[in-house]
């Protein structure tokens, strides 16, 4: 039986399994909308624009182990759909985004709604295709699916031009696919392993950075089994929050720019470091050539060769997949008769201590006259016993989420870290919830950012997901002021948010309820009514204090141990 493109398309979303595909029709996808029109497994999810689909996707694949999938049309569907790619591949998410392309005999001739859509997304996406003969349709289709999950995860663009979905082919989906310059890395190296336990067992002031690659490898247990059978102590990126415990005691929280003390005084000047699924970001080590002035031996374990030894030098290299290297590497330390040194550790743990002392803790100044943001996030983990699942936008409140809310879990934090995007928390959150529909989902935003997919709230309507949106208005765009009181003599450019919509009524005008705070003492009964709203959209509207600063805070160009603790600069 022969199908038409658009149907093959289709049909091998099914054949993968794809429980919700987010998108916006237009004139070069018209005949895939038809062919999703007459079957019932593939669910549509009809987002208002299309950065808004791709972000679903990424919200749905972050909080699962699935591959995110979204469909937009050619020329502004493909162009508005970039920086939703670009924070998937930022992030390395697992994510298909189908685009339209005009009739291939347009291709070049700037035909109406056209763009390169493979030369526009080349620098953000894994691979990517364009389809020019319908028989290949399925066997790309199953290609882009195998990219975008195996090794480094990430996104994968499949371009079919009109009349190639339009045209008819006999419909057979391989079972397997074999791509010859891509073989990601399957067998472990045993002797690097080795090597590691070795330099680990040797360690006076060991410390485990642990990021973003332990949530992508579903390798949480496994890491909580190796620090804790170590005593070792452990930190997070801010994409790997919930990898580890946020409260055990052998976490020293979140390191970098906004990051603790003690995490950063601890990263700073351990004489062992194994990195697991982190790349040395410049927000996490802050001047390379500070972070290299203390001489240490380093682990680096990453899917991604070209990630290792990229920004630092390092001892031990080990490519492979963070689940099956952390389990030999548990097995080797179990089966050796060698072990740590455990008046060093304890000496260490000592001077950690005194660090926790000193840096004081997460700490703010509260209020009972003016809403401190920090205080928001607090009465929601409490609240919501540190179990929903928590998006966020990008800012300082941002950074609060990360600070404030202790992550116990992997994929209950789902935030843009490395492409920063304002616009990602609502739609990202509706990928979430469809995701996961029965868990509480929470979405921290500020009055700028939630104005970049505001958009969205008609999506949420239709489709009924009730998401608590927390917005931390402090008529400012927060961070861009912070930097500019530190570092630009208080001239605040542009930064002040004027001329702010009513958003109670804005959000009772998309049929949701709205919420305006203005007291600290009305902010608890707000979010438990809020959240004990199981079927609604609830959007929270805190007037928070405008002047509140993150801390602590690394200056940027400074080092890790040039850490500020207070308004004191």
């Amino acid at each position: 039986m022969e199908l038409t493109g658009a149907e093959i398309a289709i049909r091998c979303l099914q054949e993968e399994e794809v429980e919700y595909l987010f998108g916006y029709p237009g004139g070069a996808v018209l005949h895939i909308y038809d062919a999703l029109f007459q079957q019932d497994k593939v669910k549509h999810i009809l987002v208002r624009h299309e950065q808004a689909a791709i972000h679903a996707a990424d919200g749905y694949a972050r909080s699962s182990d699935k591959v995110g999938v979204a469909l937009v049309t050619s020329g502004p569907g493909i162009t508005n759909a970039v920086t939703g790619i670009a924070t998937a591949y930022m992030d390395s998410i697992p994510m298909v985004v189908i685009s339209g392309q005009v009739p291939s005999h347009f291709i070049g001739e700037d035909a109406f709604q056209e763009v390169d859509a493979v030369g526009i997304t080349r620098p953000c996406v894994k691979h990517n295709f364009l389809v020019k003969d319908v028989k290949d349709i399925a066997a790309t289709m199953k290609k882009a699916f195998y990219l975008a999950k195996s090794g480094r995860p990430g996104p994968v663009l499949v371009d079919i031009p009109k009349d190639i979905s339009n045209q008819k082919t006999e419909f057979v989906y391989p079972d397997s696919v074999s791509i010859r310059s891509y073989n990601p890395v399957a067998k472990l190296d045993v002797t690097q392993i080795k090597q590691a336990m070795q330099l680990l067992l040797s360690a006076k002031r060991p410390m485990v950075y642990a990021g973003g690659g332990v949530i992508l490898s579903d390798a949480a247990a496994q890491l909580t089994e190796f620090v804790k059978m170590t005593g070792f102590p452990c930190t997070n990126t801010l994409m790997g929050l919930g990898g580890y415990p946020a409260t055990d005691a052998q976490f020293v929280g979140m390191l970098g720019m906004h990051g603790t003390y003690e995490a950063n005084m601890s990263m700073q000047n351990c004489d062992v470091l194994i990195a697991i699924g982190a790349r040395f970001d410049d927000r996490v080590i802050g001047n390379v050539e500070h972070f290299a002035q203390v001489p240490r031996k380093i682990i680096h374990i990453d899917i991604d060769p070209s990630s290792i030894a990229k920004r630092v030098k390092v001892d031990v290299p080990i490519v492979g997949d963070l689940k099956p290297v952390l389990t030999e590497l548990i097995a080797m330390l179990h089966n050796t008769k060698a072990r740590v040194d455990a008046a060093s550790l304890a000496i260490w743990w000592k001077q950690i201590e005194a660090w926790r002392v000193k840096g004081g803790g997460l700490r703010y100044k509260n209020s009972t006259e003016i809403i401190k943001p920090q205080y928001v996030i607090e009465t929601m983990y409490k609240i919501t016993h540190g179990e929903a699942f928590v998006t966020s936008d990008v800012g300082q409140h941002q950074m609060w989420a990360a600070q404030y809310y202790k992550f116990d879990q992997p994929r209950r934090w789902i935030n843009s870290g490395g492409l920063g995007t304002m616009g990602f928390g609502l739609p990202a959150a509706m990928g979430v919830q469809l995701k996961n529909p029965d868990a509480t989902v929470a979405c921290v935003t500020g009055e700028g950012s939630i104005q970049m997919n505001i958009q969205e709230l008609s999506t949420c309507k239709q489709f009924h997901l009730p998401i608590k949106v927390l917005s931390l208005n402090n008529r400012y765009l927060g961070m861009v002021r912070q930097w500019q009181q530190f570092f630009h003599g208080d001239r605040y450019s542009e930064s002040y948010m004027d001329a702010l919509p009513d958003f109670v009524k804005l959000a009772e005008a998309y049929g949701h309820v709205g919420m305006r705070i203005e007291k600290p003492s009305d902010v608890e009964p707000a979010l438990i009514e809020a959240f004990a709203r199981k079927k609604d959209l609830v959007f929270m509207d805190f007037q928070t204090d405008p002047k509140e600063n993150v801390f602590p805070m690394v200056p940027g160009g400074k080092g890790l141990s040039e850490i500020v603790l207070s308004e004191d600069l």
